[in-house]
């Protein structure tokens, strides 16, 4: 099964420009962001319905998916990271690639899926911290970020 979704994504979601080109392709990126995403949506040991909602439509969004390649995507990230010691390398990805604004959008994501519940836990305050650090998003940065989550959020219901 693990092929068939590699698969789908090397060929469906992968722009021809990036085929052969050096270093991470958009879906190894899209994988580790998405991961990411997954690691706080999993801080607290409890990946409620609405964060897997707020996720879901996230990642539909954030990368421009349907519903079904969102789904593929989500779980091929879970199945990746569920294989991974450590988050270094899927934030090393992002540090590598992403720009300082991408990553201030990915911050922006994860403080959503944090709170997609209505409640922050220490544990998940702590793995958006130390997220933040090992993609070299500054702690500035994920202050603003979460002001402008809250902000961009004010008039959405439940937040996802």
């Amino acid at each position: 099964m693990i092929e068939r979704i590699r698969s789908f994504f090397l060929t469906e979601m992968t722009p021809p420009a990036e085929v052969g080109s050096e270093g991470p392709g958009a879906q190894e990126l899209r994988i580790a962001a998405c991961a990411l995403l997954l690691e706080v949506a999993n801080a607290d040991d409890h990946f409620s319905e609405g964060e897997r909602k707020h996720l879901r439509s996230l990642v539909r969004r954030h990368f421009g998916l349907r519903r079904d390649a969102a789904d593929e995507l989500i779980a091929l990230a879970e199945e990746e990271r569920r294989g991974r010691v450590d988050l270094w390398g899927f934030a090393n990805l992002v540090r590598m690639h992403y720009s300082a604004g991408q990553k201030l959008v990915l911050a922006e994501a994860m403080w959503g899926v944090v709170l997609a519940d209505g409640k922050l836990a220490a544990r998940e305050d702590y793995v958006m911290r130390r997220i933040s650090g090992l993609v070299g998003l500054e702690t500035g940065y994920l202050a603003a970020a979460r002001r402008r989550h809250d902000s961009a959020g004010a008039g959405e219901e439940g937040g996802g």
